[in-house]
């Protein structure tokens, strides 16, 4: 069901909590109606990142809040940290760890949507309806 909301919060979200990060969609077809892209703030804690992967049919841009972290774009790894940005192409194998004491925070919006959705359905995720968060 599209709510179509305009000002989203975080508790008006559901979290999704992987092996490898915790995640909040803010920004989807069901939540707000675009259907243009997708945007969330995803957080690794310190060690944590997920794997090399790709998205076949969806660019992807991550702005970095806060902590560092190393970010592989195909065959190049970099330091990124708070002001930064990445732009990933479609289908260009990419991944992000945290490599700080400090959670690692980032904006990922993926155009068009599509991703999130495929994380959201991983057989790893657990999911937490609005309002609810992991430990509480």
């Amino acid at each position: 069901m599209v709510s179509e909301k305009r000002f989203v919060q975080a508790d008006d979200v559901e979290t999704i909590e992987l092996d490898w990060g915790t995640l909040k969609w803010m920004n989807t077809p069901e939540v707000t109606g675009s259907e243009g892209f997708s945007a969330g703030v995803v957080l690794l804690e310190p060690g944590k990142g997920h794997e090399r992967h790709t998205h076949p049919d969806s660019e992807e841009i991550l702005y970095f809040l806060g902590g560092e972290g190393e970010q592989t774009i195909e065959d190049e790894t970099r330091t990124v940290g708070a002001g930064d940005m990445v732009h990933i192409p479609s289908g260009v194998e990419h991944s992000t760890i945290n490599t700080s004491w400090e959670p690692l925070r980032f904006l990922a919006v993926y155009c068009p949507p599509g991703p999130e959705a495929e994380i959201r359905d991983d057989d790893d995720a657990t999911i937490f309806p609005p309002g609810e968060f992991p430990g509480n």
